[in-house]
């Protein structure tokens, strides 16, 4: 490594390896401006824009320090894989465009990093807001993502959505939080995004050969909503509480209804409409060397004979 190139010196004389914010976005031109401005502290900054028909280009390329690429969507985790092969720095700090980078949660990582990191990735807790207010129950209050991680030690899985970010060995929690501003303003576009996302969970179950019946379509959204509501005690969460863990199990009963009605279509002759997966095998190589290397002897595949 070029240690000139790979090395910041800090205001305080210390050093530390150099950290590159990555950025996945669509239509947030509400968010990512806030959202790059938490990344500034970084080395170098890299924003992946999934051909936003809103004002988020303009936004993300005003910031000097960014460098701005565009690439169709397939999910977030091909986005973000792809994105990271634009990573030139030692570690990568992975941002969605709704979430921001609070000034404590950068001094820790700093700390962390100059006084020499033990592990190759590290989780951060989340904060949810939901129009201006914090959800502090609802199952988010133990909300946690891998997000600061050794570049090329890290990667996310084949998914369509909810795809999980798998790092090299184990990935301590830090102790300061990252703000996720999961709902802003535009309250009617998080609802239709959640009927995507119960799609894209349609379309990730029926390509794992999953089905749904009656029952799914039933129980499984008012389970979650029973779940988050009730059980991991949502109701304390006032009227914002009861329309969130709502939204929660409507994306559930979209998942489960799609792949119901795909699979009633099946017996019909009629084939569904999936969105396009990303197949290119480039984008998951880092998956499938990191799972290789992580698989013990014993689970080896046999030799073959």
């Amino acid at each position: 490594m070029d240690a000139e190139h790979d090395v910041k010196t800090l205001e305080d004389g210390r050093s530390r390896p150099k950290v590159c914010g990555l950025v996945t976005c669509f239509n947030e031109e509400h968010n990512i401006g806030e959202c790059i401005a938490s990344l500034l502290w970084c080395d170098d900054i890299v924003v992946v824009d999934s051909f936003s028909t809103d004002r988020t280009p303009a936004i993300a390329r005003s910031f000097d320090k960014v460098r701005f690429f565009q690439r169709t969507y397939f999910g977030a985790g091909a986005q973000k894989n792809w994105a990271m092969r634009h990573v030139t720095l030692p570690w990568i700090f992975l941002l969605d465009s709704d979430e921001r980078c609070t000034p404590a949660l950068r001094r820790e990582i700093e700390d962390l990093l100059a006084a020499g990191p033990q592990h190759d990735a590290y989780t951060i807790n989340r904060d949810v807001y939901f129009l201006g207010k914090q959800i502090r129950f609802s199952g988010w209050q133990r909300d946690r993502v891998a997000r600061l991680f050794r570049t090329g030690t890290a990667y996310y899985e084949k998914r369509r959505v909810h795809s999980l970010l798998h790092t090299s060995g184990e990935a301590p929690l830090l102790r300061n939080p990252m703000e996720h501003h999961m709902v802003d303003q535009r309250f009617d576009e998080y609802a239709f995004r959640l009927a995507k996302y119960g799609y894209w969970g349609a379309a990730q179950a029926w390509r794992d050969g999953k089905r749904s019946g009656a029952l799914e379509v039933a129980f499984r959204p008012l389970w979650r909503f029973v779940k988050t509501y009730i059980l991991q005690l949502g109701i304390l969460d006032g009227s914002r509480g009861l329309v969130f863990c709502a939204l929660q199990a409507y994306s559930a009963y979209m998942k489960y209804a799609v792949l119901w009605g795909w699979r009633v279509n099946e017996a019909r002759g009629i084939p569904p409409a999936l969105p396009d997966f990303d197949d290119d095998n480039t984008t998951w190589e880092g998956l499938e060397s990191l799972v290789e290397a992580e698989r013990s002897p014993d689970q080896a595949p046999p030799d073959g004979g």
